[in-house]
């Protein structure tokens, strides 16, 4: 008898031991559960705060004037007591430019009522164009649909997060403009 109780000691030990495996092993995995969902969270916060300062950056008339002073200003979103500071990182470029036609304009848009182009508008001291190049001129609006690429770098202290959104955007400009920076 007094070995079957010793066997029982040695099984009940084993037992308690595989037990404190079991709830080691079951920490380890919750704290890198824990620190995944927070790496993933925290990219999602960088990724909304880029999104948010693209679309900041964009609507700027300042954009349109001068991109490359429009993202020389790094920006900063405040997410919900998370602060990121946003850069538009390298100068946005763009990579197409298509001058819009009066036709496709509606006069009754205010933005595209500011990009109709008159053909009754005389100019002093220019050649005055033939008749087929007057219509080709007077269809040209002012404006010109241009497209952009740009790219922003997220980072928070805090998190030590680090996060790159790259997007394509389009912008209708006055076509000086356009053809100042679309090259």
């Amino acid at each position: 008898m007094k070995r079957q109780r010793g066997a029982t000691l040695v099984v009940a030990l084993i037992f308690l031991v595989l037990l404190c495996l079991f709830a080691i092993s079951a920490y380890l995995l919750s704290t890198t559960h824990l620190r995944i969902v927070g790496n993933m969270q925290a990219r999602s916060e960088g990724e909304a705060a880029a999104q948010v300062a693209l679309e900041q950056a964009i609507s700027t008339p300042t954009f349109a004037q001068n991109p490359a002073l429009a993202a020389s200003v790094p920006l900063v979103v405040d997410q919900g007591g998370a602060s990121y500071t946003v850069r538009l990182t390298p100068t946005p470029t763009c990579y197409r430019v298509r001058a819009v036609k009066n036709s496709e304009l509606d006069p009754t848009n205010a933005s595209d009522a500011s990009c109709i182009r008159s053909s009754t508008v005389q100019m002093p001291g220019v050649i005055q164009p033939s008749l087929p190049q007057a219509g080709q001129l007077a269809d040209t609006s002012l404006c010109a649909d241009t497209e952009w690429d740009i790219r922003a770098e997220v980072s928070d202290s805090r998190s030590q997060t680090l996060v790159a959104l790259h997007q394509g955007a389009a912008i209708r400009m006055i076509n000086s403009d356009a053809t100042n920076f679309c090259k």
